[in-house]
């Protein structure tokens, strides 16, 4: 590690002082150019609305940008490069050569910031810029001179004098055009838009914004305006008259190869489709779920965007267009809607190699093949069988040596459609509704330890009700649950050493249901603040229980295996509030509660919260932390520990260092518990887990705490993620003494190993 240091500083320090000497590469005459300066209203005691954001936009708004200081470092740590190739040259490329005063143009600059403040309403408003230089370094100063900001004091339509005008005036109260509000160009142009829209939605498919003219009129006085909307009078015949749906051909197995051959096929009449495919590569009824226009039909844009998003999102197609013809040359009204569909190859095969690192010192590696079938009965199905095995092996601990290996086969079924017995659901939105059927087997080996074996089937449908809100429901599913011994000899000297095997080992039944539900809006990034929710409830042994027989014991069980009973909810709430551009606030609520009864006391082992780890509390290794106030014994062969509630409370600073690399600093906070306390066995090895149970007035006591950074290199396709934390509040330790900021010392070898935790991961945690 001390041989990597030494460098890693030395280069640290070159880039410091070239740095310091940002003018070094300069030649004689030249000035470097080190930004822009806003004066807003210099000579006027008053100060408009919003003068900080003004002079921020007008700032953003001047050319060119000054240089990055970090990237002007490595260009002047570099120096000429002497040879055109080399680690000299390949470093100055990394940087950029400065920005000098000279490629400044100050007219330029001054009606681009004059034309901004227009827009905003300020009608009577001049710049002027200058330039200052001091030392080799120079930059330019903007004043700006606003005046009063306009208003809005009249809006007028156009005369309802034809059925354009008609439909433009009986939407004119959803004008974004308020009496009152500031001149505003961006709100005119969206004005605009939103008729065009309103238009598009009656057949106007020809129509277009640029149609559309708002007519200001400034000189009224009094600082108002007079807006009136006016249909331009170079508007074409085209534009101007509603179109209606004609023929609709669909071409469901296109490739220009084949184009001349499919246009002489006889079509398959379906409906209101003229399909054409000699090779019936899709049944016709995919097309009523698909494609939204009917014969005779008034175009409009809601139609032709639910049927686009409808066969791009179905994932069987490779290509997918849309062409409306118009028929005769614009002479009459009508469109013909001819849609190409090119398929994506009908067979697949996916293979994957992943390599694992985990916070409990186990690391291993994947590998997962998938073969992929399409279209499997002509509906646009897919079948995606996989097949997995690994390994892992934990290098340092208590447990070191110890190896488990593991195969999983699974079969996963997609309908694009839902299936439901006596009830044919029809769904309009833009989203394609899925039905998924899937059956998977796990095998887990844990050496000469016990083997587990794991069966699982489930029935549900996934459908998004629109961008924002996603929804998966599924009515039914089935897992089984049995662990194998080498010997009963093993079994029961596990038990003995760690008597939480003994429920977590059992084998289970669990029949259940489950529905989830996600909204977010991170897709939208030109908000300041973003959110994602996520809700799950699940239930085992309840509905479908009652179909399950009682045994001598009054218990519910299958094969005499019982039947887990219990209820789950989770929540997790998280929220991305951007400080700048480069800089991002996250956090994150997460809550759990389990409620078990009937047969089960407590949830199934598969079905608990579980604290630590690189995706959760980054100070405490992996399923270590609780539950409550208890604390694992080091030398535990089985250290994972579930509990029955879960409490976590992340907060991130999240920023970018460099090009694709960004920086973290973090907190997080949390524990779980049992609903009630693990007594132990009296007169036995199991001690039970004392301070396990979960109280109200005592949860802000027993949480742990952790914080600590670490860096990203996010390529948009992936995050790679680095993170190093350490405790700062340990929940078992006696009251008083929870708090170890009086602890921490980097320098020492023993607090280091004891106390930094390194998370190696795919993506944010959160």
């Amino acid at each position: 590690m001390r041989k990597l240091t030494r460098p890693i500083l030395f280069v640290l320090a070159c880039l410091v002082y070239a740095g310091c000497s940002s003018t070094k590469s300069l030649k004689p005459g030249q000035i470097l150019y080190t930004g822009a300066d806003v004066i807003i209203n210099p000579d006027s005691s008053g100060k408009i609305d919003d003068e900080k954001q003004v002079k921020a936009d007008l700032k953003s708004k001047t050319r060119p940008r000054p240089n990055n200081k970090l990237k002007l470092a490595i260009y002047n740590f570099a120096g000429e490069p002497k040879k055109p190739k080399g680690l000299r040259n390949w470093i100055r490329k990394k940087g950029e050569p400065p920005v000098l005063l000279s490629e400044v143009k100050l007219k330029y600059n001054n009606d681009v910031l004059t034309s901004y403040l227009l827009s905003e309403g300020y009608l009577q408003a001049a710049v002027t810029g200058d330039t200052v230089v001091k030392d080799k370094k120079g930059k330019a100063i903007y004043t700006a001179v606003t005046g009063e900001r306009y208003k809005i004091n009249k809006i007028t339509f156009p005369p309802d004098s034809g059925v354009l005008t008609k439909i433009i005036n009986a939407n004119k109260d959803k004008t974004l055009l308020k009496v009152g509000n500031f001149y505003d160009l961006d709100v005119y142009k969206n004005e605009r838009i939103r008729i065009d829209n309103d238009l598009k939605e009656n057949g106007y498919f020809y129509f277009s914004p640029d149609y559309l003219i708002m007519q200001v009129d400034s000189t009224i006085g009094k600082n108002l305006v007079n807006v009136t909307v006016k249909v331009k009078d170079i508007a074409p015949d085209a534009a101007l008259k509603p179109y209606t749906i004609k023929d609709i051909k669909i071409y469901p197995n296109y490739s220009l190869r084949r184009d001349s051959t499919l246009r002489k096929l006889k079509p398959l009449e379906y409906h209101d489709f003229n399909i054409y495919d000699d090779r019936n590569t899709f049944k016709p009824r995919l097309f009523d779920r698909l494609v939204f226009f009917q014969k005779g039909e008034v175009y409009n844009r809601k139609d032709h965007n639910q049927s686009l998003n409808r066969m791009v999102n179905i994932g069987a197609f490779q290509d997918v267009r849309a062409e409306f013809l118009p028929v005769d040359s614009f002479k009459n009204n009508e469109l013909d809607l001819n849609i190409y569909l090119t398929p994506l190859k009908k067979n697949s095969l996916t293979f994957s190699v992943t390599g694992t690192s985990k916070s409990n010192n186990f690391v291993g590696s994947e590998v997962k093949v998938t073969q992929t079938t399409r279209n499997l009965f002509r509906g646009a199905e897919q079948l995606d069988v996989s097949l997995s095995g690994g390994f892992e092996t934990q290098t340092r601990g208590t447990s070191l040596g110890k190896n488990s290996l593991s195969l999983t086969a699974e079969g996963k079924l997609t309908f694009p459609r839902f299936i439901v017995p006596f009830y044919k659901p029809n769904s309009t939105t833009a989203f394609i509704p899925k039905t998924i059927a899937s059956l998977s087997y796990q095998m887990l080996n844990r050496g000469s330890e016990y083997t587990l074996h794991a069966f699982k089937g489930e029935f549900g449908y996934n459908f998004k009700e629109n961008q924002y809100k996603e929804h998966n429901f599924n009515p039914i599913s089935v897992s089984y649950v049995s662990t194998t011994f080498p010997s009963d000899t093993t079994r029961d000297r596990l038990f003995a050493e760690n008597p939480l095997l003994r429920t977590t080992l059992e084998n289970q039944f669990i029949i259940g249901s489950s529905y989830n539900f996600t909204y977010t809006n991170q897709m939208e990034t030109n908000r300041r603040n973003n959110t994602f929710f996520y809700g799950a409830l699940e239930t085992g042994g309840n509905l479908w229980g009652t179909f399950v027989p009682k045994d001598e014991q009054g218990k519910r069980s299958i094969f005499n295996v019982p039947l887990s009973q219990f209820v789950r909810l989770e929540a997790d709430l998280r929220d991305y509030y951007k400080v700048t551009r480069n800089v991002t606030w996250a956090n994150r609520l997460n809550l759990g509660y389990g409620y078990a009864y009937g047969n089960s006391t407590s949830l199934p082992f598969v079905r608990q919260f579980f604290a630590g780890g690189s995706n959760d509390i980054r100070a405490f290794p992996a399923r270590t932390l609780g539950p409550g106030t208890y604390k694992v014994p080091d030398d535990a062969i089985f250290a994972d520990q579930g509990g029955d509630i879960k409490l976590m409370l992340n907060s991130e600073l999240r920023f970018k260092i460099v090009s694709i690399l960004y920086g973290a600093l973090f907190v997080d906070a949390g524990n779980i518990w049992l609903r009630k306390e693990d007594m132990g066995v009296p007169g036995t090895s199991n001690t039970g887990r004392p301070g396990s149970e979960f109280k109200l007035k005592n949860v802000l006591n027993e949480l742990a705490v952790g914080t600590g950074a670490g860096l990203r290199v996010d390529a948009s396709i992936f995050v790679v993620r680095l993170d190093v934390a350490f405790p700062v509040r340990k929940p078992y330790l006696a009251e008083g003494q929870r708090w170890v900021f009086d602890d921490i010392a980097f320098g020492n070898k023993d607090w280091r190993r004891q106390n930094l935790i390194f998370n190696i991961g795919i993506g944010y945690p959160f």
